[in-house]
């Protein structure tokens, strides 16, 4: 025994390194799942030799709520208000795929005010997400001032909202075969006169602080470059690939609703850093302001949905006091329409990417199947590829730049 105990001993007794043969190894970190900068629930494993990154193992799922498998037990349009909770913060954006979708397999026309009226708002909508993005990246690299009037354009967006549809966030308001109500005059009017006056007053002010601003500049400039081929090989899209050099823009190539009809243009950038996402995100501002004054000049009047009744129940006004009339109403909330058999992928340019909704339809009331294709995704899973070289105080700027939101990422 006691052969036993001096043998295990002389195991685990250190030995003092001889001069020389001192290796400073790499350390692990934690970034996250409680960071302030994670934006979300991300957690990233960081290899580190020093400040240095060599290695990040992004780790998602820890806002996975099983959406799309939630979706196959409800009926159509009990299904939308889950998109809403999908990228929280462009809430619209994620609808319109999937109410396009439904209407494709339905081939259900929609009226061209409907049209017109969610381009608008798909428009608005990427105001606000942008805002949010754009006040983030800046406050994540030392700043502070321009994410407090950012926040003003973004509060200013959800009082719109609420104003359409009666929510701020979670509106529900793009419904298969138009949109579920028309929006007062006096508020089309309101945000007509906000993107004349108020819109741009601020937002200029906040981005002159940075846009040239030499700190700023410094730890945002080639960091997280990304070259146009190595945007198309991790599947980059929107905003991402657009600050690759890459003009690619769903609603100019694939264009849905009325974005057929309005002139803008593609903003894209040179190096494919850090600072040319911010500012390809800028830009796009500007042109989503330029499509909704295109809309507010252009629309046209008529009915907001569809009239096929199988899909769209009548408006109060329209409905006979008939008890055949109230049951039928009743049983299209409540029990759904009928979606012949097919499959379908519809995808749109959310404010941070292409979103894709993939239906399978069985004939049934409910979707057979639903996938979700999420945009931060594809975008996360470069982190690694763009991290690397690059100090550890660089990923909030690597991060800010991909606009992440982890309910549509982890669903």
């Amino acid at each position: 025994m006691s052969d036993r105990v001096e043998m295990l001993e002389a195991q685990t007794t250190p030995t003092d390194p001889t001069p020389g043969d001192v290796e400073i190894q790499n350390y692990t970190i934690n970034f996250g799942p409680q960071h302030p900068a994670a934006h979300g629930v991300l957690r990233m494993v960081m290899e580190l030799d020093g400040e240095i990154v060599e290695r990040v193992d992004p780790h998602v799922g820890l806002l996975h709520r099983g959406t799309e498998k939630l979706i196959e037990y409800k009926t159509y349009l009990q299904a939308l208000p889950y998109f809403d909770r999908l990228d929280y913060c462009s809430p619209l954006g994620m609808e319109h795929s999937y109410v396009l979708a439904v209407e494709k397999l339905l081939d259900l026309e929609v009226p061209l005010r409907a049209q017109y009226l969610r381009v608008f708002f798909a428009e608005l909508t990427r105001i606000c997400n942008h805002m949010l993005n754009l006040g983030s990246h800046v406050m994540d690299v030392g700043a502070m001032t321009p994410n407090l009037w950012l926040f003003e354009i973004r509060e200013d967006c959800m009082n719109f909202f609420e104003r359409a549809s009666g929510a701020r966030m979670h509106a529900a308001w793009f419904r298969p075969g138009g949109v579920h109500q028309d929006v007062p005059l006096k508020l089309l009017a309101d945000i007509g006169e906000w993107l004349d006056t108020r819109l741009p007053r601020l937002f200029e002010d906040a981005i002159s602080l940075v846009a040239d601003n030499r700190i700023f500049k410094q730890r945002n400039v080639d960091i997280g470059v990304v070259s146009k081929d190595d945007a198309v090989k991790w599947g980059f899209s929107g905003p991402m690939i657009r600050a690759a050099g890459i003009p690619w823009d769903l609603r100019k190539s694939q264009p849905y609703d009325a974005y057929a009809r309005m002139e803008f243009d593609i903003p894209v950038g040179t190096k494919g850093d850090c600072y040319d996402r911010f500012m390809v995100r800028v830009e796009e501002v500007r042109q989503s302001a330029r499509i909704m004054r295109q809309c507010l000049a252009e629309m046209p009047e008529g009915p907001v949905a569809s009239f096929d009744r199988k899909v769209v129940p009548p408006k109060r006004g329209e409905m006979k006091r008939s008890m055949e009339a109230l049951i039928h109403h009743f049983k299209l909330y409540t029990e759904g329409f009928h979606v012949p058999a097919g499959e379908v992928y519809v995808a749109t340019e959310s404010p941070k990417g292409e979103f894709g909704v993939y239906l399978v339809a069985d004939g049934s009331n409910k979707p057979y199947r639903c996938k979700i294709r999420p945009t931060a995704f594809s975008h996360l899973q470069a982190m690694d590829f763009m991290m690397k070289g690059h100090m550890l105080a660089d990923t909030t700027a690597v991060l800010s730049a991909i606009d992440v939101v982890f309910g549509e990422c982890d669903r």
